[in-house]
């Protein structure tokens, strides 16, 4: 049994995150989803809110878990007996960021694959950055965003 495990921040999750989901899902027997603590970021949603809102949106994928880690990825990885990472990619700067991490985990620990999956070029533009600016703004995320995680943002920045 193959299984990969899809590492990120998911603040919040996007429809460019579930089309990397998605065809993982496709790819792997069982795909671990993981929101990540990331102390460089300050986050909008807590670990626990994106949890819940990742098994919201992709609760329809049978062989699709979510969960949580801090630490070292490979390390994780390793605990999980996971040996693929996929990482998905909008642009050429992301690859340049994703390809050190990959050497490095690599050199970590060799046994573990890091993957790389493009986006569908309709999301190539969008994180979650923009997503929570322009919802912290007012402006519409319809259409970047499953309905259920519009909502959770309108509800979020209200509060903020």
């Amino acid at each position: 049994m193959t299984r990969a495990l899809i590492p990120g921040s998911f603040d919040p999750v996007t429809f460019g995150h579930l089309d990397v989901i998605a065809r993982a899902a496709n790819m792997y027997d069982s795909v671990q989803v993981s929101v990540v603590r990331n102390y460089s970021k300050a986050p909008l949603f807590t670990i626990e809110e994106r949890i819940e809102m990742l098994q919201t949106v992709c609760g329809s994928w049978d062989n699709v878990s979510i969960g949580s880690f801090e630490g070292l990825l490979v390390q994780y990885a390793r605990e999980q007996d996971i040996r693929v990472i996929v990482k998905g990619l909008r642009a050429v700067s992301d690859f340049e960021y994703e390809f050190q991490m990959a050497q490095l985990n690599r050199q970590l620990d060799s046994s573990i694959e890091t993957m790389f999956m493009m986006t569908g070029t309709e999301y190539a533009y969008l994180s979650s950055s923009i997503v929570k600016e322009i919802a912290r703004l007012g402006g519409s995320v319809k259409g970047l965003v499953p309905d259920y995680v519009e909502a959770c943002l309108q509800q979020k920045v209200r509060r903020t």
